[in-house]
């Protein structure tokens, strides 16, 4: 076997503490020094712990539990705020959080279209009306190594996808997000090709497990996640869920999406969590949960088994 020795700059991010988790905890200790505990009591000790999260604006949802959850310990909201994989803000993990506050998220208004019967063009309120919304808490894994759990509030994308009426053609799904580089600064350089593409497909997109999702916590998503509308696919890699989406289009062929289009040796389209398919530049066969500090085993589809008949027949080495 071929062993790469990592330089310094292969080092994934999964290698090294998150940045926005070793300032706060710095944070924490030098103000717990200087005003002592009895001043870190209520909300100034949970402000000093999770800056901001005390005093977050964002608008509350009213939602029920879901069936589809996991048991696992949620990732905090913080970490999950400042820890970002959203390069039309950034290429830095902790850039979108800083960044994200010229973007405007509403009014919105995703166009669906393609071989659908019914086309439409919704705007935000009609999309909150389009199922009951319920919390699903889900695992993810990003390609780089690390991995959350998140309390996603949402509903489960078939429910639009029953209304539109897909016809016989329709095959795929590929999902648009935004293009605003005036307020979107990543979109600025030639990192991607803009705007963002990711695809899915029919029956992936069916499943009830893959949520168009509005909000996480119990509020409306913030900016940096993907705000007012992004995807969710759990057993997949974290690019797979789009972010700020304003299509979703039905098509007859597999739509080539932004990151296979960069680099096809590294992002196939179908991209499920497979720790038997390594990266070229680095292993998927572990990975380490944001304020853990060993690393687990990646469990194949993410631990959601119920998708494996999707792909019943694939070479999944392969079709990667």
């Amino acid at each position: 076997m071929f062993i790469r020795k990592k330089s310094g700059s292969d080092i994934p991010y999964s290698e090294v503490t998150p940045k926005s988790l070793y300032m706060d905890r710095r944070r924490f200790l030098a103000a717990a020094a200087g005003v002592g505990a009895a001043a870190l009591a209520g909300d100034k000790l949970l402000d000093l712990i999770h800056p901001g999260a005390s005093a977050h604006a964002d608008t509350r949802l009213q939602y029920s539990k879901s069936q589809y959850s996991t048991t696992e310990k949620e990732t905090p909201y913080q970490d999950v705020t400042h820890y970002n994989n959203f390069y039309e803000f950034s290429t830095d993990k902790d850039g979108p959080a800083k960044l994200a506050g010229t973007f405007h998220p509403l009014p919105w208004t995703i166009s669906v279209d393609g071989h659908v019967k019914n086309k439409m063009k919704l705007d935000y309120d009609a999309i909150m009306k389009l199922a009951p919304l319920e919390e699903r808490i889900y695992r993810h894994r990003c390609v780089e190594g690390w991995s959350i759990v998140v309390p996603w509030i949402g509903f489960s994308l078939n429910n639009l996808i029953n209304k539109v009426q897909p016809t016989s053609k329709a095959k795929f799904v590929e999902f648009t997000s935004v293009y605003r580089p005036s307020e979107m600064p990543g979109q600025r350089t030639n990192i991607l090709d803009w705007p963002y593409v990711e695809g899915l497909r029919l029956d992936e997109a069916m499943h009830p497990l893959t949520m168009l999702t509005v909000g996480m916590y119990g509020q409306t998503l913030p900016n940096q996640d993907g705000a007012p509308v992004r995807l969710t696919v759990p057993w997949k890699y974290g690019f797979k869920s789009a972010k700020s989406i304003v299509e979703i289009k039905f098509i007859d062929y597999m739509p080539e999406t932004s990151w296979h289009r960069a680099a096809p040796n590294e992002y196939g389209f179908y991209s499920n969590v497979n720790p038997h398919v390594d990266h070229p530049r680095w292993s998927q066969a572990t990975e380490r949960r944001l304020g853990d500090f060993f690393r687990r085993p990646t469990l194949m589809f993410n631990g959601y088994d119920q998708v494996a008949p999707l792909y019943t027949g694939m070479d999944l080495r392969k079709w990667f």
